[in-house]
Parts: C-alpha cells; sequence; structure tokens
C-alpha cells in the first residue's frame, strides 16, 4: 500500500474533499464519541492489513514491534514478525555497521534504505511513514478511508492524469502515485471475516489510527474516571454548602 502524497496538503485537498463528500463505514469507527474505544478484533485485523500489503511500501517509524502487544500479538509472534525485518546496527568490533534481524524492541522504519531510494522506486515520490497519517489530515481517518477505496472502475473522461499516475476521487488533483491496494478478498482474515473492500479498508483504520493514538483507551478511561470525580465532588460541595448556610436566612 502507497499513501504517496497523502499528507501535507491544503487549498487544493480542501478544494478535492469539498467537490466530493468523504466516505463514512457503515457502522461508525468503534473509537467515535467519548465513551468510544478500540475494537481489539478489529486492530489485528487491521495490523494483518498493514503487514501483509501496506509495509511493502510504508514505515511506522513511531511504533516498535513490541507495542503490537496491544493488538493482540502474543511475545512469540511479535518477535517472528521482528525477525522478518533487518535493521542496521553497530559498530562492531572492527568498527563497522553492520545489519542484524530485527528484535521486538526495534522500531517498524521504512523498507527503503533512504528517501533517494524510494523515490527512484516510486516516480519521484516517496511514500510516507503511516505513523501519524491520520493526524495529517482534518478528519483524518474517514480521508484515509476514502483514499483507499476512492478508485472507481472507470474514471471520469474530462480529468486528464498523468502516465504512470492512476485517479483517485479523493486525492488532491486526482493523480495519484499509488495504484489501487484494496480489493475483495485481498487479504484472508485468520478470524474468518469476510475480507471486502469496506471491511479492510476500516480495519486498515483503525489499526493506523491506534498507531497515531495508542493512548486513546486510557486517556478517554481517565476522562470519565475524572467526571464522575468531579460530578460526586460538586454534589458533596453544594450539600455542605447547604449544611453550612441551613441556619442563615
Amino acid at each position: 500500500m502507497l499513501l504517496i502524497g497523502a499528507t501535507g496538503f491544503s487549498g487544493t485537498a480542501q478544494a478535492n474533499t469539498g467537490t466530493h463528500e468523504l466516505l463514512k463505514p457503515e457502522t461508525p469507527f468503534s473509537w467515535n464519541g467519548v465513551f468510544g474505544r478500540y475494537d481489539r478484533e478489529a486492530l489485528k485485523r487491521g495490523w494483518q492489513v498493514y503487514h501483509e500489503v501496506c509495509s511493502n511500501c510504508h514505515g511506522l517509524k513511531l511504533v516498535a514491534f513490541r507495542n503490537l502487544a496491544a493488538v493482540g500479538l502474543t511475545p512469540e509472534e511479535i518477535k517472528a514478525v521482528a525477525a522478518e525485518k533487518e535493521v542496521q546496527d553497530g559498530p562492531n568490533d572492527e568498527g563497522a555497521m553492520f545489519q542484524r534481524p530485527a528484535r521486538p524492541s526495534d522500531r517498524m522504519l521504512s523498507p527503503y534504505a533512504n528517501d533517494k531510494v524510494a523515490a527512484s522506486i516510486h516516480g519521484g515520490a516517496v511514500p510516507p511513514d503511516l505513523s501519524l497519517i491520520t493526524k495529517a489530515r482534518v478528519n483524518g481517518p474517514n480521508y484515509v478511508y476514502s483514499l483507499l477505496l476512492g478508485y472507481p472502475d472507470v474514471p471520469p473522461a474530462d480529468v486528464a492524469i498523468p502516465e504512470g499516475k492512476m485517479y483517485n476521487t479523493y486525492f488532491p488533483g486526482y493523480a495519484i502515485g499509488m495504484p489501487q491496494q484494496v480489493f475483495e478478498d485481498a487479504v484472508t482474515y485468520a478470524d474468518g471475516t469476510k475480507a471486502t473492500k469496506e471491511q479492510i479498508a476500516k480495519d486498515v483504520v483503525t489499526f493506523l489510527n491506534w498507531a497515531a493514538e495508542p493512548e486513546l483507551d486510557a486517556r478517554k478511561s481517565l476522562g470519565v474516571k475524572v467526571m464522575v470525580f468531579l460530578a460526586l465532588l460538586t454534589a458533596l460541595l453544594f450539600a455542605l454548602k447547604r449544611q453550612i448556610w441551613k441556619d442563615v436566612h
């Protein structure tokens, strides 16, 4: 999955998304609302989509492999996933840098050695890191969801798309460097969930939002506790005030 240029647009991007209302999942994202929480099953499915599709082009430089425990991976699974990648380490006793299998403590870096290598492969565009992709745009989750599903079977005839680019309804300028990545049954979910395009897009957006806001559940839980505490404290203070001033007319 290659979300080239999915970040950092202003006027043109707003013109596009203003013309085409962003898509929203049929069932809202589970974390929406004051009491919303991440759906753990969706998180694990979203990780599977990222791992099998997106990680070929994109890194998650702010997420360590060990953080995947929060999406349901066991320590053994985390070690196995990390060992699939190689990272640079060193220097060794001879002063040279070397490559080694990644460990759970390592972060999920870009699959490319550097940006120039990435740009040379993708026609000058560098696939963005996805750690904060849902925070890089206004209404980011719905934008990314729309972008993944924004490839019509037949592009409009009146829109000129440069060679090597694809039409996307929700991308600024409509010409995107990322080929369509989300198809029916593009992945086979381990839990048996039917992998429709909409399901795949929703699951991977859930995972990417977790990558950007892993503390969301804890923050909302604390917020609810604080509000309950403040409500009780207000009631106690009001009762105390009534007791103190009961004889004053």
